[in-house]
This record gives structure tokens, sequence and C-alpha cells, in this order.
């Protein structure tokens, strides 16, 4: 099992498996990476980790975070975590004057054994678990292991556009990305696209005479793009009633592989908006761990889209 999850996915227990002085005692010496929810921030931006038992649990400022690329830690960064929870190493315990035990912890120690452990040996086309942590209008935050970010770009979600992350992802989403590759500052970049099928695959869902539901992503002056899977996307005529986001019931005229179209016609509109979600993976990510590449188009299509991840 992967033992640098993203944070909140992690399986270890600290009540369970590493519970009281002597628990952590264990962990502390083994190196094990444990989790707890952050309950406090102080005034010089220390967090405080429940641990139960009568321990405290701090990591200091210093440890909240392992920089990268020349970056220093941002307080806003350590604020943000607090009411959930953070992975972190055992690096000392003490025993104040009171009686009371003192645990130092270390989420740096957790994210750079990550980062040398695991991180740093994938490859672009590897398969990986990831957790959204905020979404902004250029794409998705994730957290690939023990709090380290990487960024999904909004083009990378899906092939079907989107104007915005929150169509397709929701904070603490649960998802499988493929890494794209790394920059000169060690940041990897991922896309989840490829893991939605091909044009044939999602195609195969429909039939020629189905009316279906799909939601309009864009209204242009030579018609109006409706999606039918995030991968899966057909063109009705132009309509001056209609607006991006709506769901719709689109009757399917036909299906042309040769030229990657299906043609739809718009039956029926719903006022509300509708929330599609991430989709259905088209691979077993639980069997396959790498892809070296990916076509998107058919084979009897001229125009080939396809990434390349070797």
């Amino acid at each position: 099992m992967n033992q640098y999850m993203p944070e909140g996915v992690a399986s270890v227990d600290i009540a369970r498996d590493f519970s009281g002085r002597d628990g952590l005692m264990r962990a502390m010496a083994c190196g094990a990476i444990l989790e707890g929810v952050a309950v406090m921030c102080d005034h010089r931006y220390n967090l405080h980790i429940e641990l139960g038992g009568g321990i405290r649990g701090i990591i200091p400022r210093e440890e909240s975070q392992y920089p990268t690329g020349g970056e220093g830690i941002k307080d806003i960064a350590i604020l943000t975590r607090v009411g959930k929870r953070v992975c972190f190493k055992v690096k000392e315990l003490t025993t104040l004057s009171s009686g009371e035990t003192l645990a130092v912890l270390s989420r740096r120690a957790a994210q750079e054994e990550c980062r040398r452990k695991y991180l740093s040996a994938l490859i672009p086309g590897d398969i990986i678990p990831a957790r959204v942590t905020h979404l902004e209008s250029f794409g998705a935050f994730l957290d690939v292991g023990c709090g380290i970010p990487s960024l999904l770009a909004v083009d990378c979600i899906s092939v079907s556009r989107i104007s915005h992350p929150s169509e397709r992802l929701s904070v603490g989403d649960c998802i499988k990305v493929v890494v794209k590759g790394f920059d000169e500052r060690g940041r990897m970049s991922v896309s989840q696209k490829e893991l939605l099928g091909s044009w044939e695959e999602n195609a195969t869902l429909f039939s020629e005479g189905e009316t279906v539901r799909g939601i309009i992503r864009s209204v242009e002056s030579y018609g109006v793009f409706v999606e039918l899977t995030p991968n899966l996307a057909g063109l009705a005529e132009w309509r001056d009633d209609v607006y991006p986001g709506q769901l719709a019931a689109v009757y399917i005229k036909s299906i042309i592989p040769e030229k990657m179209k299906v043609k739809l016609v718009i039956i029926d509109l719903a006022e509300e908006e509708y929330y599609s979600g991430c989709g259905e993976y088209f691979i077993d990510t639980e069997e396959i761990r790498h892809i070296d590449s990916w076509q998107y188009s058919p084979e009897c299509c001229k125009r080939r889209i396809e990434t390349i991840f070797i």
C-alpha cells in the first residue's frame, strides 16, 4: 500500500496504531508517517495537533512545510491547515514540568521523505491518487502525497471544455491523475482527461435516434456545443435562448467517427444548471498504474489527437 497518500486519505490511525507515549515512541523509532487533526495555530504559527491521551503535539512553524524551488513558508498555508488532517513524523518527546508529554512533530520531514522515496521515482505516464485541495479559474490544486501540491490545469481536466474547475470537481474529491512532468523547481504537473476515455469509447455509450441529457458548454455563432460526457461533446444548431451550464434534452441525429462529430438537436431546456462531476474512468486504475500514450481520436479519423508521455 502507498504510505504517501494525500492528507486525509491515509489509513494510519494514531488512536489505533500508535496511541499514548509508548505508541509515539514506536512511531519515532520506526519513522512512521502519522496523521492528526490540526486544532489550533498559535501566534507564532505553530500548529497544535490532536493526539489524545493527554499528549500535546506541536508542529513548529519551520517544520510545517518542505519548501521547494526557493519558496519560503507562507503563513497563510499554515493557517489554512487548522481543522484539517495533516501528516507528520514524530521528532521528539519530552516531559514538561507539569508532567504533560509534549510531542514535537514535523510535517516537513514527512513531505521530504514523500518527495525522496515516492514522487522522485514517478515518471510521465504514471497514474497516481490525488485529492482536490482548492480551485482557481486556471485549474485545480491537488495534494499528490503528504500535502505536497500539484496543479491540474483546467484544460487537462477533460476534453469537453469548461470555464471553471468547479464545473467538474469539488474540494475534497479523491481522484486519479496521470503524471505529465516536472518543472525546473521540481513541481509536478498532472492531467486527468486521459483517464476519461477516447472519443470512440465515449461515443459507444450512445446511439443515433436516442434523446439524452446534455450540458450546454458554449454558444457560438455557428452552433451550440453540448457535453454528453466529460470527454464527448456534440454540436447542435444555434439558438438564442440557451446559455452555458444549462441542462438540455438532446436528440442524437448522427454519430460520425471519421469526422469525430456528433450532430444533435436540442429538444427541450431546463432552467437549472447541472453539475456533471469528474466523470467515469475508462482505465482500471487499480490494475493499470502507467500509460505510455493515449489516443483520443478514432483510427478512421484523419485528425489525430493524442498524448505521448514518454
